[in-house]
C-alpha cells in the first residue's frame, strides 16, 4: 500500500502548508548544492551534483502529495535561500559547514509524511557533506589554526592586560603604552612560536618518509631473503601483507610508500602560519587599545575595550562553531566567557595591586 493510500483523501490546511514549506526547503537546498557545484572540479563537482539530483527526488514527494494544492511556489526558508546566494558566489567551506548542520536537523525523521528512504537520505546526506567539508577544513587548519587562536589570544590577553593596568590606577598614556607594547610582544611571540611549531612539525614527517636511496636498493635485494618486508612491518602491516607488498615492489610494480605529501598539506606551511599569526594576533590585540588611541580614559574606556572585544570574540567564537559543524552561538558564547573570565580576574589584580601600593 502507498503512503498516498494510507493517508486521508483530503488532507488538511496543516497538511498543505507543512508540505509546500517541505517543497520549498527541497528545492532551495538542490539550489545549494547546484551553485556549490559549478565552483567546484572533478569529484567534487559530481558529488554536489548528485546530493542536487536527491533533493529533486525528495522534491516530488512532496509534488506528489500536494497534487492539485502545490499552488504557488514559496521561498525557502532565509537561512538556506543565503546560503544559495552564498554558494554562487563563494563556494566556501563555511556554505558546507553550514549545510552539514542543515542536513542534521531534517525533520524527517519525526514526520509520518515523509518516508523512511528520505530519513535515511537526509541522515546520509549530511556525512556525504561532512565528509565535503572536511576536505576544506584539512586545506585550512595550518594557517586558520593561527589565524584564529592568534585573534583570540590577542583580544583576550590585550583586554586583561589593558584593564588589569586600567584598574591600578595607572594614566592614559601609560596604559596605552602598555596596551602597544603588549600587541607587538605577543604577535612577534605568537609569530615566532606558531613559525617553531609547524616547521618542527613538518622535520618530524621528513624524518618518518622513507629515505630517496632506500628505493635504488630494492633491484639489489635477495628476492628469497626479502627484507624489504621488514620495512613494510616496521611500518605497521602485518607480517602476511607485509611479505605481499614487498612481492609487489620486488616484481616490477610502482608502489608509494607513503603519504607525506598530504601530511605536509595538513600541517601547512609555516612561514603562512607564522604571518598569519603575527597578523590576527595584533588585529585582536589592537582592539581594546582602540578606545584609548582616541582620548578616552578610566571607565568609559575600560567599558568600550570590553564591548568591541566581547563582539569580537562572538564573532570568532561564531565562525569556529561553524567551521566545526557545533553550534554557532555557543560556541560564540564560550568565546565570550573565556575572555571576560580573564579580564575580570585581572581587574581586580589590578585593583589589588594598585589599592595596595596607594
Amino acid at each position: 500500500m502507498s503512503l498516498q493510500d494510507e493517508r486521508p483523501t483530503t488532507p488538511t490546511a496543516a497538511d498543505v502548508r507543512r508540505w509546500r514549506r517541505y517543497l520549498a526547503d527541497e528545492r532551495a537546498e538542490a539550489a545549494v548544492y547546484r551553485n556549490l557545484s559549478t565552483r567546484r572540479t572533478g569529484e567534487e563537482r559530481e558529488i554536489l551534483a548528485a546530493l542536487a539530483d536527491a533533493e529533486g527526488r525528495h522534491e516530488q514527494h512532496w509534488l506528489d502529495l500536494l497534487g492539485d494544492d502545490v499552488g504557488r511556489p514559496l521561498r525557502g526558508s532565509l537561512r538556506t535561500r543565503v546560503l544559495a546566494a552564498l554558494a554562487k558566489r563563494f563556494g566556501s567551506v563555511f556554505v558546507l559547514a553550514l549545510m552539514q548542520r542543515a542536513e542534521d536537523r531534517s525533520p524527517y525523521a519525526e514526520d509520518d509524511d515523509a518516508t523512511a528512504r528520505m530519513a535515511a537520505d537526509e541522515r546520509i546526506h549530511g556525512e556525504v557533506v561532512r565528509g565535503l567539508a572536511n576536505r576544506g577544513r584539512m586545506r585550512l587548519s595550518g594557517t586558520f589554526r593561527a589565524a584564529v587562536f592568534g585573534a583570540n589570544d590577542g583580544l583576550v590577553s590585550n583586554l586583561a592586560l589593558i584593564i588589569g593596568i586600567s584598574a591600578s590606577g595607572a594614566d592614559r598614556h601609560f596604559v596605552l603604552l602598555s596596551g602597544i607594547a603588549g600587541l607587538l610582544a605577543g604577535a612577534l611571540s605568537m609569530g615566532a612560536g606558531e613559525y617553531v611549531s609547524v616547521r618542527s612539525q613538518r622535520e618530524l614527517l621528513d624524518a618518518s618518509a622513507p629515505h630517496p636511496e632506500a628505493g635504488r636498493a630494492v633491484a639489489d635485494l635477495d628476492v628469497d631473503a626479502n627484507e624489504l618486508a621488514l620495512v613494510y612491518r616496521a611500518r605497521g602491516m602485518d607480517e602476511a601483507a607485509a611479505r605481499e607488498h614487498a612481492a609487489e615492489v620486488l616484481g616490477g610494480r610502482t608502489v608509494t610508500a607513503a603519504t607525506a605529501t598530504d601530511e605536509h598539506e595538513a600541517v601547512g606551511s609555516g612561514t603562512s602560519a607564522a604571518v598569519s599569526s603575527f597578523c590576527f594576533f595584533a588585529s585582536g590585540a589592537i582592539i581594546p587599545v582602540l578606545p584609548y588611541l582616541f582620548g578616552l580614559e578610566g571607565w568609559p574606556a575600560i567599558v568600550l575595550a570590553a564591548v568591541l572585544v566581547g563582539i569580537a570574540l562572538l564573532g570568532t567564537g561564531a565562525v569556529v562553531g561553524v567551521l566545526s559543524g557545533a553550534s554557532p552561538l555557543k560556541r560564540a558564547l564560550r568565546q565570550l566567557a573565556i575572555g571576560f573570565g580573564a579580564a575580570v580576574v585581572t581587574y581586580g589584580l589590578g585593583l589589588l595591586f594598585g589599592t595596595g601600593s596607594a
